[in-house]
């Protein structure tokens, strides 16, 4: 929990350096915004822009294409992973198993000191539970399909990084929340993001292209995630004025938050 710890606390420090550099004071929560988190709205809907997926793409196509390969991607990520272990044969550094959730700590962060995202939090909470379902089911049903072995030999379930995934889908959140905010915010997430996966291969648990393809399916599903996202609220929306509202509450004995609205 300590390294969980420095670790976020030295990513929202980032954040927020650059984020006091360039945010404009209109673009910060007022002071009484802590109180209510969520007023429902109608979201537009977004357009599909096949050049925002060709990167996701590659990155996956790339993995899929080293799995089956036997010429130099295979050596590529056995080259790879001989180094690493040559040159740091103890490494065993778990901070990739909260690293992952940093960019979309990030958010609620960020939201919580008055910079406001794209989106509210209850919102954005949405988004992220979707964008992190899209991502486990996929990752999920491709690991057992292709079945390949971890470096360590530890299991069957080596292709796609799984924590790379997570990071980058995290690290896209936060760069679909901020973009419009400060740019800087999203590459930090993306640092973060890197950072995942490279501990996944120097704790010898993935090789370089499951990362790569972690990588392009974490992106891939928060950008589904956005796309779709509009279409699932206006069904349960309809009315362009919000109906429901999520508050924190406290009192003796007892925190939480509160949901309540008209059905």
């Amino acid at each position: 929990m300590r390294r969980l710890l420095l670790s976020t606390l030295f990513f929202i420090t980032a954040i927020s350096f650059c984020s006091a550099q360039n945010i404009d004071s209109t673009l910060t929560a007022p002071a009484d915004s802590a109180r209510k988190w969520y007023t429902g709205n109608i979201i537009p809907k977004a357009k599909f822009r096949p050049a925002a997926f060709i990167a996701p793409v590659v990155l996956m196509g790339y993995g899929f294409a080293a799995v089956y390969d036997h010429g130099a991607l295979k050596q590529l990520d056995v080259s790879t992973n001989a180094e690493l272990q040559e040159d740091h044969p103890l490494f065993a550094a778990h901070v990739d198993d909260y690293l992952q959730f940093a960019p979309a700590a990030a958010v609620y962060a960020l939201n919580l000191s008055g910079v406001r995202g794209k989106h509210n939090l209850f919102d954005a909470s949405m988004l992220y539970v979707t964008s992190a379902a899209i991502m486990g089911v996929s990752t999920h049903f491709v690991k057992q399909g292709v079945g390949r072995m971890r470096p360590d030999e530890s299991g069957t379930n080596s292709f796609p990084s799984g924590h790379t995934a997570s990071a980058f889908m995290a690290a896209e959140f936060l760069h679909q929340e901020y973009k419009d905010v400060n740019p800087w915010i999203g590459y930090a997430g993306y640092f973060v993001a890197t950072a995942t996966g490279t501990l996944r291969m120097y704790n010898n648990k993935h090789w370089f292209s499951d990362v790569v393809a972690g990588a392009g399916f974490g992106i891939a599903s928060t950008k589904i995630a956005y796309l779709i996202y509009p279409y699932m609220k206006s069904l349960f929306t309809a009315k362009k004025e919000g109906n429901f509202t999520l508050m924190p509450f406290h009192q003796p004995g007892s925190t939480g938050l509160m949901l309540s609205g008209k059905f």
